[in-house]
This record gives C-alpha cells, sequence and structure tokens, in this order.
C-alpha cells in the first residue's frame, strides 16, 4: 500500500486527528515528488538486515542511524515534545525518518503555502528535503517507532518559521519553486 496524503482542513481541533477537507482532496505521489519528498515502501520486519534498506542507506549516504520510541509512557514530558515537534520548522539537512511500528503525520507545505498532511505507517520510509516547512504529530493511535537516519553526525535543530533567510530554505525555494530546476528524482512506492 502506497502512503497516502491530503490537504489538510485547518482548525484548532486536536493535531493527532486527520483534518480531511470535506470532501477529502488527496494529494499523489508526483505532487509529493515536486516537493522533493522521497518514499519508499519497505518490511519493517526486515529493518536490521534488509538489502533495500541498506541499499538507499549507501546511495544516499546515511551513515548514522538510530530509534525512537514516541508514546506517553516512554518520552517525559510527552504532550510538551509533541507540541514541540507540531511547531512549524525547518532543518539545514533532511529529515529522514522509516516508521518500524505504530503511525503518525508529517505536514509539509506546498507551493502555494497550503498544509498537506503526509500519513505514516509501519514500512514507509519518508525523506523531506532540507529547507522545507514542516512538522510532525502522532496520531490518536499515539504510538511510532522511528528509525532515524542522517548523513554523518545527527544533527536534530529545527528552525522555526520565518526563515526565508536560511541558505538550505534559499535553496529548497530556488530548487523547487522556480520551476526552473525541479529536484530530479521521483518518489517511488517499493
Amino acid at each position: 500500500m502506497a502512503i497516502e496524503a491530503w490537504f489538510m482542513h485547518e482548525s484548532d481541533e486536536d493535531q493527532r486527528l486527520p483534518h480531511h477537507k470535506s470532501p477529502p482532496e488527496f494529494v499523489s505521489l508526483e505532487k509529493l515528488a515536486e516537493l522533493g519528498v522521497l518514499y519508499w515502501r519497505l518490511d519493517p520486519e526486515k529493518h536490521e538486515d534488509d538489502p533495500e534498506l541498506n541499499r538507499i542507506r549507501e546511495d544516499r549516504g546515511y551513515s548514522y542511524m538510530d530509534m525512537l520510541d514516541l508514546c506517553p509512557e516512554k518520552v517525559e514530558n510527552y504532550e510538551q515534545k509533541l507540541k514541540n515537534f507540531y511547531t512549524e520548522h525547518i532543518h539545514g539537512d533532511e529529515e529522514i525518518r522509516y516508521c518500524l511500528e505504530g503511525s503518525g503525520y508529517f505536514d509539509v507545505r506546498d507551493k502555494e503555502d497550503r498544509w498537506i498532511r503526509i500519513a505514516i505507517n509501519g514500512g514507509d520510509l519518508i525523506v523531506l528535503p532540507a529547507g522545507i516547512y514542516h512538522r510532525f504529530t502522532l496520531d490518536t493511535n499515539n504510538y511510532i517507532k522511528l528509525m532515524r537516519l542522517f548523513v554523518g553526525e545527527p544533527v536534530w535543530t529545527a528552525f522555526n518559521r520565518p526563515q526565508e533567510e536560511h541558505p538550505a530554505r534559499k535553496e529548497y525555494v530556488k530548487r523547487s519553486f522556480s520551476g526552473a530546476h525541479r529536484f530530479g528524482f521521483a518518489v517511488a512506492a517499493h
């Protein structure tokens, strides 16, 4: 099953709800690719010795990996941490997350500054490009186990919006919004 994404209905309701518009407006994998979002569908049962995951890591230079369990029982100040993750921000590097168990949402901004909600479940590997405005939340199940991947040493620095002068944001806008130069890769569901 491929990843699902849709334009969000903006409201002050619980961030963990799907926030579908009525009627729902789904977003294609091609639209996500235009924004620079990468996607692979893998077998989370094989994550410790998956040749495809190993190939992706080697091809993209993801040399560092760690695991993160997010749920009220395992995270101190869970509600506050969830609010922090949900604050709109960018990173100077890609954000690479492989969902091994559970579920959650990544929200990204499109070229018209609309929110697109991307639902991730066990087996979904997603890469958000450096400089894209985004945020993360769990869904109402309140549990996700993620593999975090990085190029080199891990960097978790979030730069809250506005960040129009940040070098990663400038490069992202140049590559994705100008139309002159696209990212040059497609979203793939394997």
